[in-house]
């Protein structure tokens, strides 16, 4: 992860996640759009969190990364118990539209690669209109399989031709935050964000949470109800683990922690 931040890290459970708030991370993304060097953040929840305990590749991927925002509730509540009061929740698709609307003051350049067949242009489509003033420098969906080096290579050729300043990268965890750290270096000048389920969201194919769940860090109830087959094991066995360890190493820290 990158030596200079404007904004400090709490390890929770081996993952540096970043003291961060919306307006912070999106004042980051301009100071690192200015300097004009390839970058990645990942918007990690706790699923993303427990999960890298057991995936060797997942975890060098979030180590890698050069901020990590607070996508879920509960990272939040544990940044808080620790006394960092200035980190809120930044997830995904909040930090997507907030870059957006931004386009049109800062002059960003956005790049939506990832979804199913259409999902980018849909998405691209849907934000122009919600956002008038959106520079939208391509769209792209991959195929499912892994692309080629001369694929991958005309693939990023497309993307700084176009003069991108934000990639958005929405192929799922832990596939995302994979690609990204295995990528980022073949890139000059483009800050990818990995946002998950944002394009599904934003496209309406997903209907996401009402914001008063949203709010009381109910959106994993909405999520587990509207799709169980898929996602029960994520809120209700890597969910509680998550809480149990979390709050085991925030009241008994590690040695190195305390130091």
């Amino acid at each position: 992860m990158a030596q200079s931040r404007p904004f400090r890290t709490i390890s929770i459970l081996g993952i540096p996640i970043g003291a961060v708030d919306m307006p912070l991370t999106l004042a980051t993304l301009g100071a690192w759009i200015k300097e004009r060097k390839s970058r990645y953040v990942c918007a990690t929840d706790v699923y993303n969190v427990t999960s890298a305990r057991t995936n060797a590749r997942h975890k060098a991927a979030l180590l890698g990364a050069d901020l990590i925002v607070p996508d879920g509730t509960p990272l939040t509540w544990i940044g808080r118990l620790r006394g960092n009061r200035q980190i809120k929740r930044v997830c995904g698709p909040d930090l997507l539209l907030a870059a957006c609307e931004r386009t049109e003051a800062d002059g960003w350049r956005h790049y939506f690669y990832g979804g199913a067949e259409g999902v980018a242009d849909q998405l691209a489509e849907k934000l122009k209109k919600r956002y008038p003033g959106l520079k939208v420098a391509g769209t792209e969906c991959p195929p499912f399989r892994p692309l080629t080096d001369e694929e991958t290579d005309r693939m990023i050729d497309r993307v700084e031709r176009a003069g991108t300043d934000i990639m958005w990268i929405g192929l799922g965890c832990p596939k995302q935050e994979i690609w990204m750290h295995d990528h980022v270096h073949r890139f000059k000048r483009v800050v990818l964000i990995g946002v998950g389920a944002a394009f599904d969201f934003h496209t309406g194919r997903v209907e996401r949470a009402p914001l008063w769940m949203q709010k009381f860090g109910l959106e994993w109830l909405h999520r587990l109800t509207s799709e169980p087959k898929r996602l029960w094991k994520r809120y209700l066995v890597y969910a509680p683990r998550f809480i149990f360890l979390s709050l085991i190493e925030t009241l008994f820290p590690p040695k190195t922690a305390r130091e």
